[in-house]
């Protein structure tokens, strides 16, 4: 099994030039273009200055290209990937206050007992 630290580096590894994410994406490679001139992604370059894309890339595009699918501009696909980003936020923090909390609270019924 492999962990998530390897995971989550194997995603961020710019594997792919910007014709072959933008088929994985299922977007034209001018499409990619417009959406880094809107600050909706910024792939990675290489010395040369060529995009390189991340499996993360490609499931961002994906998202994208859902949202705009349903209608949604890219100033509100920009926003609602703020908000889901802020969500992921939050919802990380929570649960480390919940084990911070459920720590405390076994150290509090250590010190009862």
């Amino acid at each position: 099994m492999t962990n998530v630290p390897n995971d989550r580096s194997q995603q961020e590894r710019a594997l792919y030039i910007i014709s072959v994410a933008a088929e994985l994406a299922g977007v034209h490679a001018q499409t990619l273009r417009i959406y880094e001139r809107k600050g909706l992604i910024e792939p990675a370059r290489t010395q040369g200055g060529s995009r390189r894309y991340s499996e993360r890339d490609i499931q961002l595009l994906q998202r994208i290209q859902e949202l705009t699918n349903e209608g949604v501009g890219l100033m509100g696909v920009r926003r609602i990937l703020e908000l889901e980003d802020d969500l992921a936020t939050a919802l990380a923090h929570i649960r480390d206050l919940e084990l911070a909390l459920e720590r405390a609270r076994a150290a509090a019924r250590g010190a009862v007992s």
